[in-house]
């Protein structure tokens, strides 16, 4: 995998400074990489802060791994920390998702890569993008409403908390990531390996199985290792659905199927739950919370890091053409085109659905009065408080994650070696993996604890950045690498210095793509609800727009909708719950379309340059 802009083999030599600029040019870009390697350092010293309250916790109490690892027993009053039942509850919920999305979202990306044509596939693509994109608390709020009630009469299990519930809303969740990821795998397979296969005399389905698919198998392969780092990361959805019940294990075998309709418990949902707050910040409680949190950082770790390894580091493999015997070849052609479509029609009516159950119960949220009046707890109002938190929150966040987010990848597409861009690139990818309940955990202990901040919007802020941070670099560095080299070599020829190509021809250059990164990532992190929780925001009482920083929160829409589902017994909340959710889907919808929007534009001024 090239990581590096291609350079020329020295060194510019010394500053030549343009006619046009004068001699203290150059000292005046001299600001370029400072700005720049603090990037780096703020993705590594959030790396480093988050071990370092994991390994700090664990130092501050005595952690029995071999208890952690083999017993399900967890009781705090008598000392007994056995993390087994959380083990192997994201076990089962992970593989539950993976065996329900996996096939579809494979099928639905060949599908679209080599069933339809590009003006219907570029349309089902985009809407696939928008499912990836919504908010994962609307996915455990559509849980609560639909899921459980369905595996409450599956199963006879009152109220449907089950680990099979929460299993479909993981499968769910990750399907988007598979599809999309697949696309691109499938799409990067060159042209001319299915136009060899097909004079060959191949059909369309043994042209995808002999030609095509072999190709890209690393690609989709990462695309399911992409989906289950998501799947073991996730807190809220799952924490809605589960039932969050502590020490169960299947007794025997035949036992296991059966537990799978009742409630469980994950490692995200356990420390999702209120015991971090009991736990305090030091003693055998709070270590074994943060043994947990090693065993689930290392889990996300090595799938996230795995998973995009194996999508470019490995070399394709020469096509293999099969051709099927001739006894039932056509019909076993149709009978694969058909179930391939089939299964593109599960993502879109996922989506048609999703919006319609919006619709139906948000109404509120198209009325203006609930988006400009203040919320009168979960009894009615409106969501006004509630918006100009988030807003606040993206806002605070965009001003600290975008230059830090660019400076990082100005470093790896332009100064750092081949193997120092991919290690930078790697960490990168890891911290923007890093479960966020792991980062709210931390910025607690960090802002709310140690610095005595309380609550406050700018604790939440910075916590959300290095959800943004990677998004930003990784594109900015993917950018600077698909620059013509032609234009780095007529800027050195120029006499530019370093500093001074990066100001002239690298921000000029990278600066639509990298909005495109920043918009992706604040609609991610626009839909965040276990960080902000633990640092930033309260359900009701504080004022639309905070007077300090120091015990000083916000409301926030997350957080919002969160509470109110807890509490879905109530119709009132219930109709708050769901027009909140339609209004953050609204504004995640609106970054997201501003972001496909700049990249059309982005692919248009690429072709100019080239």
């Amino acid at each position: 995998m090239g990581l590096t802009l291609e350079r020329p083999a020295q060194a510019p030599g010394p500053a030549v400074s343009r006619p046009s600029s004068g001699s203290g040019r150059g000292s005046r870009a001299r600001w370029v990489w400072g700005w720049a390697y603090s990037g780096v350092l703020s993705v590594l010293l959030t790396l480093t802060i988050l071990l370092g309250y994991l390994f700090t916790g664990i130092a501050s109490g005595t952690v029995d791994w071999a208890t952690l690892f083999t017993s399900s027993t967890w009781s705090p009053g008598n000392l007994a920390f056995g993390g087994l039942a959380m083990i192997y509850g994201s076990a089962v919920v992970c593989v539950l998702a993976l065996v329900l999305a996996v096939p579809v979202g494979w099928a639905a990306a060949v599908a679209l890569s080599e069933y339809l044509p590009p003006r219907l596939a570029k349309p089902l693509r985009l809407s696939i993008e928008l499912l990836a994109a919504v908010p994962s608390i609307v996915y455990g709020l559509i849980g609560i409403m639909v899921i459980r009630p369905f595996v409450a009469d599956l199963g006879d299990v009152p109220g449907g908390d089950s680990l099979l519930a929460a299993g479909i809303v993981l499968a769910v969740m990750i399907m988007p990531t598979i599809v999309a990821v697949s696309v691109d795998a499938l799409a990067a397979v060159p042209g001319r390996y299915r136009e060899a296969a097909y004079s060959l005399g191949l059909t369309r389905r043994e042209v995808v199985r002999s030609a095509v698919l072999p190709q890209a198998r690393s690609g989709m392969r990462a695309g399911v290792l992409l989906g289950l780092a998501r799947a073991l990361g996730e807190a809220i959805a799952v924490f809605m659905v589960i039932g969050r019940a502590d020490g169960r294990l299947p007794e025997s075998l035949g036992d296991v199927f059966s537990s799978l309709v009742r409630p469980g418990q994950t490692l995200t949902t356990k420390l999702a739950g209120p015991e971090p707050m009991l736990a305090g910040t030091s003693g055998p409680y709070f270590a074994a919370l943060c043994g947990l949190g090693i065993i689930l950082l290392t889990l996300v770790a090595v799938a996230t890091v795995w998973g995009t390894r194996g999508s470019t580091g490995r070399a394709a493999r020469a096509p293999r053409t099969r051709r099927s015997s001739a006894w039932l070849r056509t019909p076993k052609d149709r009978l694969t085109t058909v179930v391939r479509l089939g299964a593109l029609l599960l993502p879109g009516a996922l989506l048609l659905g999703m919006l319609g159950i919006l619709l139906t119960r948000g109404g509120a949220a198209l009325n203006p009065v609930f988006w400009f009046s203040p919320s009168e707890g979960a009894a009615g109002g409106g969501i006004r408080d509630q918006i100009i938190g988030t807003l606040l929150l993206l806002a605070t966040t965009a001003l600290i994650a975008l230059p830090l987010g660019y400076g990082a990848g100005v470093v790896i597409g332009t100064r750092a070696s081949a193997k120092t861009a991919r290690v930078l690139e790697t960490v990168t990818v890891a911290v923007g993996g890093t479960p966020t309940i792991l980062l709210g955990l931390a910025g607690y202990v960090l802002f709310c604890t140690t610095m005595g901040w309380g609550r406050s919007w700018l604790a939440g802020a910075v916590v959300l950045v290095p959800v943004v941070v990677p998004v930003v670099a990784l594109t900015t560095a993917g950018r600077i690498r698909s620059m013509p080299a032609e234009i780095t070599e007529a800027a050195f020829a120029l006499g530019l210095t370093g500093s001074q190509y990066v100001r002239s021809v690298v921000i000029p250059y990278t600066w639509p793509a990298t909005l495109t990164g920043l918009l992706l990532g604040l609609a991610r992190a626009a839909g965040e609800t276990a960080p902000l929780i633990f640092t930033a925001t309260v359900f009701f009482g504080a004022p639309a727009l905070p007077t300090g920083i120091v015990n000083a929160p916000v409301q926030a829409l997350p957080t919002h909708i969160f509470t109110l589902s807890q509490d879905s017994g109530a119709p009132e909340a219930i109709a708050q719950a769901w027009g909140s959710a339609l209004v953050l889907v609204l504004i995640t919808a609106g970054l997201l379309s501003l972001a496909v929007f700049l990249r059309n534009r982005f692919e248009g001024a690429r072709r100019w340059t080239t």
